[in-house]
């Protein structure tokens, strides 16, 4: 029984090895997304952090600043989507079949 134990803990720790590793490579990684037909671009990576806003001149309108506010919360809400989509995808691997509240 403690050799079994034993095997479990060692299995457990190699998968948080893996997990590790792979939120490691999530957080390096580059996501962008735009809006308005490539007007407005934002650029993120894994962690969720903004590390880049393009606005092209032309979709800057002093009368209409709201459909600029638009288009900038839509291209952010969708890099924020793809990190999101990424990030269950790959951490989803290691709660495969696992009864794990809370987890991905």
């Amino acid at each position: 029984m403690k050799g079994n134990m034993n095997n479990m803990m060692k299995q457990m720790q190699k998968m948080q090895k893996k997990m590790m590793k792979a939120q490691d490579e999530l957080h390096e990684m580059s996501f962008e997304a735009s809006a308005g037909g490539g007007m407005v671009t934002v650029r993120a990576n894994g962690k969720k952090e903004i590390t880049d806003v393009e606005v092209k001149e032309e979709v800057v309108d002093p009368d209409d600043i709201e459909m600029l506010q638009d288009l900038i919360l839509a291209a952010t809400n969708d890099v924020l989507t793809q990190i999101d989509e990424k990030t269950n995808a790959t951490m989803g691997q290691f709660t495969k079949g696992m009864n794990m509240p809370g987890m991905f």
